[in-house]
């Protein structure tokens, strides 16, 4: 990315981290109670990292495999495995495995941080899938799910294939304790 590329990116992610911040404190669809929403402030991000923003070679497996998915309640989701992804953060190799459902593709991961800087069930993604067959995997859009807001939702829980051994220094942080408890 030139210069110009790279301010317009930011611009974009900050616009699109306001836009879900103004939804969080308002929209009746937020995962936040009233009360939570007295208290928000926004949500907590690392700052943009372009080295976490990957077009990657998803490597398809030779059959897709349903797997049923814990959820934070205890139910279970349906997803299938659709194949993994392999990259570098920091020099460090990692592999993760996408999953996909009718909804599309899922990437649920846990990384080092997770309890410290990142929540410790994992954070999401959906891949975008690119006109070369590549995905793009951009870890600045990774996000918490509405179950670390709030137990009313059922929120699948990220395999131990997807748990990294390495930080993922983009998107979305830990809850603020200041927004109080879900109800």
């Amino acid at each position: 990315m030139d210069q110009q590329q790279v301010a317009q990116y930011q611009t974009e992610l900050e616009n699109f981290r306001r836009m879900k911040d103004e939804f969080y404190a308002s929209d009746p669809q937020s995962p936040f109670s009233k009360k939570q929403k007295s208290a928000f402030k926004g949500l907590h991000y690392f700052p943009p990292n372009l080295a976490l923003r990957l077009e990657l070679k998803l490597e398809p497996f030779p059959e897709y495999v349903e797997v049923e998915l814990q959820t934070s309640t205890g139910d279970v989701q349906h997803f299938q495995r659709h194949g993994k992804i392999q990259f570098t953060v920091d020099g460090q190799p990692a592999q993760l495995t996408v999953y996909s459902n009718e909804h599309g593709l899922f990437l649920p991961f846990v990384d080092s941080l997770a309890g410290t800087e990142t929540y410790p069930a994992g954070r999401y993604l959906e891949p975008q899938a690119l006109d070369d067959g590549q995905l793009l995997v951009d870890f600045n859009l990774a996000y918490n799910p509405y179950c670390a807001y709030s137990p009313h939702w059922s929120c699948p829980l990220t395999p131990f294939e997807n748990r990294l051994k390495l930080p993922i220094r983009a998107g979305e942080m830990l809850p603020d304790p200041a927004w109080g408890a879900p109800e």
